[in-house]
């Protein structure tokens, strides 16, 4: 029993800061789960109606369901986040998203594509993509927390971009069902690395946040501080220690569901442009299929400009960035409507990815400011079924009303207007004043 318990302990050793080897094999996982995302699926969704014969609107019914039901299980998942950590929630999600993957390839029904479909997507997304990874990130880190949530961010769009390209190509030379078949056997071979390497908190394992050593019995700040965290840096969090709120209260602030809102907002934007512009891109600017995915890989992709964004977001706070964004963010839906060829696509799609994918994480770094790490899942859980609704919505909405009308110019007006309300939104957050329990010295650390 002992030496079972000393194999379940082990983890490799590493000369640098072990919540960077978390952070990284969360990203291959990510990785491996993207080809389950939205966008992936409406990068390659015409791949598949061409096979099946199906309509867009029966894809895009799939994926709203299927995101729908990532938003029900989040809060749940959250909650399982906080009390065990990622170590066997991702390997069990792996598996399942495998078997959601061969499943995909091998069904010839609706049926069997809305199962596999909802599955995977629905427990695939909440652990290995958003909740569950965010959760680890602001665990492992507080000093560099909001680089490390970026840096997490950068997992879904740069592992989407990639796997709209590979699935793709795969698909134009054999069939998008042997492309799904890869993913997942990528998938399986997650498992037991995501066991031996993923840990809850950097205390379970004998750190704190940001690489410090606990200091002994006895000593102060100034000698315990090692590692990537300054002794400066270590006395300043024993003087100021984090606060971390419960979700009861958290819930009961105006800043939460204010963030909550534009949350809502600005993806039920994303989630509609991102799965319905290679479709528009082919009927609007006269593009081919490879032609239109190619603009939506690279808009993708270029969510890494969100590390740029984190560095201005340390300068000028998170908060007033995401007003600027939403409102350039409007703007750009509404250059949409002008888009009419490769070029003016390409530069849209360049627009598009610098600005739009950086939203999200600005939003979660707000989260962390104002309410601490000790239930940062369950916080974000109870606002994912909102924001996955919203998700889920873009695409059946986007579908059926170019179905019912024949255009999208009514929709990406009103999508411009809710980017701008978000902004609002935003303008009126403050943080919220500390909980009164900070008075009897309760602390987030």
């Amino acid at each position: 029993m002992a030496s079972l318990r000393a194999a379940l302990n082990w983890r490799p050793p590493t000369p640098f800061y072990y919540g960077w080897l978390v952070m990284a094999m969360a990203a291959v996982a990510t990785f491996a789960s993207t080809g389950m995302t939205q966008v992936v699926l409406g990068g390659i969704q015409d791949f598949i109606i061409d096979d099946t014969g199906w309509n867009r609107s029966t894809i895009a019914l799939a994926v709203t369901l299927g995101t729908w039901t990532s938003g029900l299980m989040s809060p749940l998942i959250g909650r399982l986040a906080d009390r065990h950590g990622p170590r066997w929630l991702m390997p069990l999600a792996t598996i399942v998203v495998a078997i959601a993957f061969f499943s995909l390839a091998e069904g010839s029904e609706v049926w069997q594509f809305y199962a596999a479909y909802i599955l995977g997507r629905g427990l695939g997304n909440p652990i290995l993509i958003g909740v569950v990874p965010r959760t680890v990130a602001v665990n492992f880190f507080r000093r560099r927390r909001n680089f490390a949530l970026a840096l997490n961010s950068l997992n879904r769009p740069i592992g989407s971009a990639i796997n709209i390209q590979i699935i793709a190509a795969v698909a134009v030379r054999y069939s998008w069902r042997t492309a799904y078949r890869y993913m997942g056997a990528l998938s399986l071979a997650m498992v037991i690395p995501l066991i031996i390497i993923m840990r809850r908190r950097p205390e379970d394992i004998g750190l704190l946040p940001d690489g410090a050593s606990p200091a002994p019995y006895g000593t102060t700040p100034r000698q315990a501080g090692s590692g990537s965290t300054s002794a400066p840096e270590a006395e300043r969090r024993e003087a100021d220690p984090e606060i971390s709120w419960t979700v009861g209260e958290a819930i009961r602030t105006r800043a939460f569901w204010l963030i909550g809102m534009t949350n809502v907002l600005a993806l039920l934007g994303a989630s509609t442009i991102g799965f319905a512009m290679v479709p528009y891109l082919r009927d609007q600017a006269d593009m081919s299929t490879a032609q239109a995915a190619g603009v939506l890989s690279i808009s993708t992709f270029l969510a890494i400009a969100i590390l740029g964004w984190v560095y201005l977001a340390d300068k000028f706070t998170p908060r007033r960035l995401l007003i600027a964004i939403l409102i350039a963010t409007a703007v750009m839906v509404i250059y949409l409507l002008t888009v009419d060829s490769l070029a003016t696509a390409y530069t849209f799609g360049l627009l598009w990815g610098l600005f739009t994918g950086t939203t999200g994480v600005l939003e979660q770094m707000l989260l962390a400011q104002y309410f601490g790490r000790n239930s940062f899942g369950t916080i974000t859980g109870v606002l994912t079924p909102l924001s996955m609704g919203a998700l889920g919505l873009g695409p059946f909405l986007g579908a059926g009303i170019r179905e019912a009308t024949g255009s999208y110019s009514q929709l990406f007006l009103a999508l411009a207007a809710f980017y701008l309300i978000a902004a609002l939104l935003i303008y009126y957050v403050r943080p919220p004043a500390p909980p009164r329990r900070k008075l009897v010295g309760v602390s987030g650390q």
